[in-house]
């Protein structure tokens, strides 16, 4: 796992030293080692964690056998054996580094549909002048990119790009309208104009004729069967292939010379990657999990109850206020736009316990969206109801009388743009309990931005509600929010996080799963999953709701967090930036210091905008 940064057609005076002041943000990346390649107007950047044949004879940036090439990689690709055996490579080093760079130069771009793994690369044609970059399939690794028509640059975090000479940081409205309505900014979107995020799944190249288009070559909705009758049904047989497809993901990820551990909240899925882990390994996995004072919030007993079952080695850390509140004053600086998923700070705790020990870690993210754990997906099935949907206005007016956040929320879930594409990202917003689209508005001054919908494309053949909600997570939720706070958070400390739910193997399969067995006539969620899990670990574990990893935000934002509110709300800090009306922020912030919960996380996305926006600025 790496830091990697780069530029194409950038006249920069003294290349190598660009090179250094883009790298040096990412050392808490790759540690271990650094290396540079310049050549006429291109340069690229490597800072590397050293997890495979830690030999320096893998350090990057790596050149082909054939000197054409030239490759800063981040990532593991696992079935970097096979590959080199089914291709027949003559290799120099024991590297998944090395396989990839061969497969290139013998095959083309196509090497990428061959890699299992999680990966963001830039590869450099020296014959052609040419750059290709890709990023992994599902988005595990991050790549940013800067193009302003003549200049491009990349690198695995923002703050990379920031040591460019000459290059614009001009913040985009779109990106603040996304943020309000869904507290992460989706791809290909940034903060700011002039920068993007590569799509999960897409390649790009730039040469001396510009940049092209950024194209797929991976597409979830591919792997959806065309009709209901496509979808497999049989349980018996969805079972035994799911199992065996999870533990070859745990397999491959077990892959590494040095220890690899589990990060453990006790809930189905980490506790399943786990017992899978527990079950195929040659030695003592040790697991980490955080808990919390507040019960509502804390996992960290089921946790340990798992760990003790497993035989692992297990080790709790506690998350206060105290620790929170370090940590909120550094997000916007790890995460450099901003990100209003709080639990970010459980995350970087139990990353940072973790680095003391290790170098990998196991994760479970994936399992939600594959196998619809979330409370959103029943609520896309309940507003699909015909009844719900002649009745939803005076239903919602009802609601709305009642002043608990429940009630609250579920009066304006109600209240959606009757565009079907509108509605995932409306029912996400309300869950989340962040601005919808009609809140929007309402809140933003005349001159800062014109809302307009969030609307992803969905396939046409998910006529089923939870699906289109499930698919609608998998393509934004997850790459753009779970998964860019868990590599934020794990990089910062120099962590590696492998995640075997979302081997594409695993995601495709998920894909072509029959509702029901991800969903039973009983309403269980993640149906099949926990039958795998129940091979491993008694059912009586698992037999509560569904907590999810997040801090008491309601209570801490009114205590020991709640300067966020008082330093960042002020109405000369939003009128200074201009974007939401100050007073329509003071109702909403004096209303939840009386006592009303239900704005509790509005105020700390606001709260994120505006802490990153002044500090940006100062």
């Amino acid at each position: 796992m790496c830091g990697i940064a780069g530029f194409f057609n950038w006249n920069h005076p003294d290349q190598v030293l660009g090179l250094r002041r883009m790298t040096q943000p990412l050392v808490h990346r790759g540690p271990d080692a650094a290396g540079f390649f310049e050549e006429n107007q291109v340069g690229l950047g490597h800072r590397r964690l050293s997890i495979l044949d830690l030999n320096p004879r893998s350090h990057q940036p790596f050149h082909s056998a054939c000197g054409r090439y030239v490759m800063v990689y981040n990532g593991e690709v696992y079935n970097f054996a096979e590959l080199a055996q089914k291709h027949r490579l003559v290799l120099q080093t024991g590297s998944d580094t090395e396989v990839i760079l061969a497969l290139f130069a013998k095959i083309g771009a196509d090497f990428v549909h061959e890699l299992n793994g999680m990966f963001a690369l830039a590869i450099y044609d020296r014959q052609l002048q040419s750059l290709f970059l890709c990023r992994d399939r599902i988005g595990v690794k991050p790549l940013f990119y800067f193009w302003d028509g003549t200049r491009f640059a990349f690198a695995s975090e923002m703050k990379a790009l920031y040591a460019l000479p000459n290059l614009t940081r001009n913040i985009a409205p779109e990106s603040i309208h996304h943020f309000l309505h869904l507290g992460y900014i989706p791809a290909p979107y940034t903060i700011y104009q002039q920068i993007y995020k590569l799509p999960p799944g897409h390649i790009v190249v730039v040469n001396g004729q510009g940049l092209q288009p950024p194209k797929p070559y991976w597409q979830a909705a591919k792997f959806l069967p065309v009709d209901e009758k496509g979808y497999l049904t049989d349980e018996k047989t969805a079972f035994t292939q799911l199992h065996e497809l999870l533990k070859s993901a745990v397999a491959y990820r077990l892959i590494a010379d040095v220890p690899v551990g589990v990060l453990l909240s006790g809930g189905i899925d980490s506790s399943l990657v786990a017992a899978l882990a527990v079950a195929q390994s040659n030695h003592p996995i040790r697991t980490f999990s955080i808990g919390f004072e507040d019960q509502a919030h804390n996992e960290a007993f089921f946790a340990e109850q798992v760990a003790q079952k497993l035989g692992t080695q297990h080790e709790t850390h506690w998350l206060n206020t105290h620790t929170a509140q370090e940590w909120v004053l550094s997000l916007t600086q790890i995460y450099d736009e901003p990100f209003a998923d709080s639990s970010a700070i459980p995350s970087l705790l139990v990353s940072q316990v973790a680095s003391q020990q290790l170098k990998v870690v196991l994760g479970g993210d994936g399992g939600d969206e594959l196998f619809w754990g979330y409370g959103s997906y029943a609520w896309a099935m309940r507003l699909a109801q015909p009844w719900i949907k002649f009745a939803r206005k005076p239903l919602s007016a009802l609601l709305a009388t009642r002043q608990t956040p429940s009630f609250q929320k579920a009066a304006r879930l109600l209240r959606y743009d009757n565009r079907p594409y509108c509605i995932p990202s409306h029912i996400f917003s309300q869950e989340q309990f962040l601005f919808s689209q009609a809140e929007l508005s309402e809140i933003g001054t005349p001159n800062s931005f014109k809302p307009q919908p969030f609307a992803p494309i969905l396939p046409a053949q998910l006529s089923n509600p939870a699906a289109r909600q499930a698919f609608f997570d998998l393509l934004y939720y997850l790459p753009d929010d779970l998964l860019v706070k868990i590599d934020r958070a794990s990089m910062h400390f120099g962590l590696e996080v492998r995640t075997p739910l979302l081997d594409f193997r695993v995601v495709q399969f998920a894909l072509q799963m029959a509702s029901w067995l991800k969903i039973n006539a009983s309403g269980e969620t993640k149906h099949l999953l926990k039958q795998v899990l129940f091979q491993y670990l008694p059912a009586a574990l698992f037999k509560r709701p569904k907590q999810g990893f997040s801090i008491p935000l309601v209570d801490w934002l009114r205590g020991d967090l709640r300067f966020l509110l008082e330093d960042f709300l002020r109405p000369e800090v939003l009128k200074r930036h201009g974007w939401v009306d100050a007073q329509k922020v003071a109702s909403m912030k004096k209303s939840y210091l009386e006592g009303n919960s239900f704005w509790y996380n509005r105020l700390w996305a606001l709260a994120m905008l505006h802490k990153f926006l002044e500090e940006i600025h100062s």
